[in-house]
């Protein structure tokens, strides 16, 4: 396991699912975690903590510039320094695009697009003044390249966190700040399971290699891959870990 006991990760959405997962992961390899979520995440703080890590939960609602830098302020004020991020929070209003209340794209927009700009944003600031580089982990979605009916809004807002995250991983360049994007496939996450039933999550990833959809502790290993410092090469990049989702294949015959 890569090592980070000399260095701060903050974790946005990090109550439950993929944020939960990269919490314990960076944990576990020695980072201090800043442990963000509007919803209270003080049981993901307790479970490091009694595994003998590090770290704090300060609630914070992404979708406000302010509480963003607030939130970086407080982590270094209780670690010390920050190094790397994990912008994770994100939120999706499902249905057809014709009937969908504008409000749903609006607050899907809000918490994922620019909740991933203020986390980047806030973060990138922190680390140019502090002047020792830094890695910056999006998590994306392959919803940004495939057009997922009945998600339009997660779709564009996914789509956009791609360009923003690209557009800062060439601005930052000189700063020696990484920035990377996860494309999760189909998680088994809490998040998913208000959309799908267990019969048709069960379904959704027979056809996989794996059989099985995908776990959040696996996109969190690939996130502390990418943000490892001998991981200095990778930059701009895009990850897909989908279980293969997204490419043509035949139905997985049991």
């Amino acid at each position: 396991m890569p090592e980070f006991t000399d260095q701060v990760a903050l974790i946005t959405g990090a109550a439950r699912g993929i944020g939960a997962a990269a919490a314990k992961i960076f944990a576990q390899a020695g980072a201090a975690v800043a442990v963000t979520d509007i919803a209270d995440a003080s049981d993901v703080v307790a479970e490091i903590k009694n595994d003998g890590g590090r770290a704090a939960f300060f609630p914070c609602d992404v979708t406000k510039p302010d509480d963003v830098d607030a939130v970086v302020k407080k982590t270094i004020e209780e670690f010390g320094r920050l190094d790397v991020a994990v912008a994770n929070a994100a939120f999706s209003d499902r249905g057809p695009f014709l009937e969908m209340a504008l409000e749903g794209f609006q607050r899907t927009i809000d918490v994922t697009m620019w909740g991933a700009l203020h986390t980047v944003r806030a973060v990138s600031r922190s680390l140019v003044t502090q002047g020792e580089g830094g890695a910056i982990v999006v998590i994306g979605s392959n919803h940004a390249e495939i057009p997922d009916p009945g998600a339009m809004a997660y779709n564009m807002a996914k789509a956009a966190v791609d360009s923003m995250a690209l557009t800062a991983a060439a601005e930052l360049f000189d700063h020696r700040i990484r920035v990377n994007i996860i494309h999760p496939g189909w998680v088994d996450t809490p998040g998913e399971r208000k959309f799908y039933s267990e019969a048709e999550l069960e379904k959704g990833g027979a056809g996989l290699p794996a059989g099985r959809l995908c776990r959040p502790e696996e996109i969190a290993r690939v996130a502390l891959f990418l943000a490892d410092r001998a991981s200095e090469a990778i930059n701009g990049a895009i990850y897909h870990v989908d279980g293969g989702i997204r490419l043509p294949h035949q139905p997985r015959h049991r």
